[in-house]
């Protein structure tokens, strides 16, 4: 099969089409023939050396959606031939609240989606919701699961309440806007490019601020005329205590990353006088990924897909990720 394969850290130009042998499925698991794959910040990580546990080749790549070609001993084998979607989070464990110590992420060690063919196991895969394009579906997995997880199990945002959603753009954040709209909340946004906040508006969201404005804290609290119920988080840094600022009374925030790095200065008597809950969390149970899929089953939302390029071009995919310039999910299509 033809895979992109990472033998050195660095630039997006470590990331080379070779040739590979075509996995083949074990005991319980399948073998998807992919028609589409999508980026994550992860995979970056990984290919810069800022991730744990890195080894060396690999696969990149969570996401991916395509056709069960084959299914290893005590798998279904009904479901050879079925239009699939991949659950990248292999391994959850028994307790619904948290991750157990065999959890891990599909694509490293794992070999990954940047390729014609993955194996999973077989309750990972799911039925590609219908009316979507292979690289809509492929753009689903990680941040859809991650957005999900983040709003709904651990935030438990309610139709009517304000979520705040900052550094939006990227993936989760863009899933988490959709997500939110679709059960009912008001959503405002935040950016370092007005045309994403445009663009947010165009998806749903009610209000937005240019987080280069000194007071951009005090904007946004005008534009919701008080505090926010919910924050989805992924930036950290200064934003996090910003965050902490802008959350009104019994507000909770749902963090799953920190892209600007860690947060200086807490002060918490904000959080105990506010009563704020301040919650992790991280990809998603098997029931997240189910219900996640379930916002598809209407038709009524599409992933927001920001470009499409050839797997042989996933160089040039991570450079526009490395270069913040996406508004959604960047995909790769597999021949």
């Amino acid at each position: 099969m033809k895979a992109i394969v990472l033998r050195d850290l660095g630039g997006p130009e470590t990331l080379r089409l070779e040739d590979q042998p075509d996995p083949r499925p074990g005991p319980g698991e399948v073998l998807v023939r992919l028609k589409a794959a999508a980026l994550n910040h992860r995979d970056a990580w990984i290919r810069q050396g800022k991730y744990m546990g890195i080894k060396l080749p690999a696969v990149l790549g969570s996401d991916g959606a395509g056709v069960v070609e084959d299914v290893g001993a005590g798998a279904d084998g009904a479901l050879k031939g079925r239009e699939v979607v991949i659950n990248p989070s292999l391994n959850w464990g028994p307790d619904e609240r948290f991750f157990g110590p065999d959890f891990r992420i599909l694509g490293m060690p794992d070999g990954g989606t940047y390729a014609q063919y993955v194996k999973v196991p077989a309750g990972n895969v799911h039925p590609k919701p219908a009316g979507l394009g292979w690289g809509e579906a492929a753009a689903i997995p990680l941040a859809g699961l991650t957005a999900y997880r983040a709003l709904a199990s651990r935030a438990a945002v309610k139709a009517g309440e304000t979520v705040f959603i900052p550094g939006i753009g990227g993936g989760v954040a863009t899933f988490a806007l959709i997500f939110a709209k679709k059960l009912g909340a008001r959503v405002f946004v935040s950016s370092g490019a007005d045309e994403k906040i445009e663009r947010a508006r165009s998806l749903g969201a009610e209000g937005g601020v240019n987080y280069k404005d000194d007071k951009w804290v005090e904007k946004l609290r005008g534009q919701v005329g008080g505090g926010v119920d919910v924050i989805i988080d992924g930036v950290g840094g200064p934003t996090y205590d910003h965050c902490i600022d802008l959350l009104g009374m019994g507000g909770r925030m749902a963090t799953f990353g920190a892209t600007t790095g860690p947060t200086p200065n807490v002060a918490t008597r904000r959080i105990f006088w506010k009563q704020l809950d301040l919650l992790g969390t991280t990809m998603g149970s098997p029931a997240d990924f189910k219900a996640m899929l379930a916002l598809f089953a209407d038709g009524s939302l599409r992933p927001v897909v920001d470009r499409a390029f050839a797997l042989a071009d996933a160089a040039e995919a991570h450079r526009r990720m490395d270069q913040a310039a996406q508004f959604g999910k960047i995909v790769l299509e597999i021949p």
